[in-house]
């Protein structure tokens, strides 16, 4: 996908790019492929395909969202090079956006890619995801808690739903639908105070690839002792 096709791709979606924002992207392509070559960030760095298999792909959470509302506030857990907070928040600078992740020098990529791309209400902790979902600063605070990773739902929910205030909503993002995955995470959604809204498919224009965002509402606080400590909730999921 060329710049300009991923311009008047998601125009269809009320989604209106300015020069200078499209400019942003330019420039996040660039310094992306450039950081890639000493630390590993994405084992995609063509023009083509980091147009549409992140920066498409991460729009696609605002295709049926309202993005553009006053004092919205999203949380990106385990975002690695930026995937989908730093596209969404190009996109709708009014989002303030928290970016959570393990490895300082993801978090140290993004620290200068968010300063020479002049975000503003950008928020980066080197965190391990259970820490930061027990601390009171942050625990409950954030409209949306995204996550794009390989993890199982069951344990992203435990990572992401503490997150959440009540009546927020975690969105899942996920290559492969699995019905098999989801019957697995019901009880532990529901534990944490979730509840299951949704599945929204998504097609990569002039491709066969499809992406799922799984929707699920968070009904009523999660209880203290979630998330466990750090590494538990890989090791012992909630079943």
């Amino acid at each position: 996908m060329k710049p300009e096709e991923f311009r008047e791709s998601i125009k269809k979606y009320g989604i209106e790019l300015s020069d200078y924002q499209m400019n942003q992207y330019a420039l996040y392509f660039k310094r992306l492929v450039e950081w890639n070559d000493k630390i590993n960030l994405t084992a995609i760095t063509e023009e083509l395909d980091v147009y549409l298999k992140h920066f498409y792909d991460s729009l696609t959470i605002a295709f049926d969202r309202d993005m553009t509302r006053e004092n919205l506030s999203l949380c990106d857990v385990g975002s690695g090079a930026g995937f989908p907070s730093i596209p969404l928040k190009i996109a709708f600078p009014n989002i303030s956006i928290t970016i959570v992740d393990s490895l300082n020098k993801r978090i140290n990529f993004l620290s200068e890619l968010t300063q020479e791309l002049e975000l503003d209400k950008v928020h980066l902790h080197h965190s391990r995801a259970e820490d930061f979902g027990q601390d009171t600063k942050f625990r409950e605070s954030f409209d949306f808690v995204t996550a794009r990773a390989v993890a199982r739902l069951n344990v992203l929910s435990e990572l992401c739903l503490p997150l959440v205030k009540v009546g927020g909503q975690f969105l899942a993002m996920k290559a492969a639908k699995s019905e098999e995955e989801l019957t697995e995470a019901k009880k532990a959604i529901h534990l944490l105070g979730g509840k299951v809204k949704g599945e929204q498919q998504v097609s990569l224009p002039g491709t066969e690839d499809e992406r799922f965002i799984i929707e699920i509402d968070k009904v009523r606080s999660t209880p203290k002792k979630y998330p466990r400590k750090a590494g538990i909730p890989n090791k012992k999921p909630l079943k």
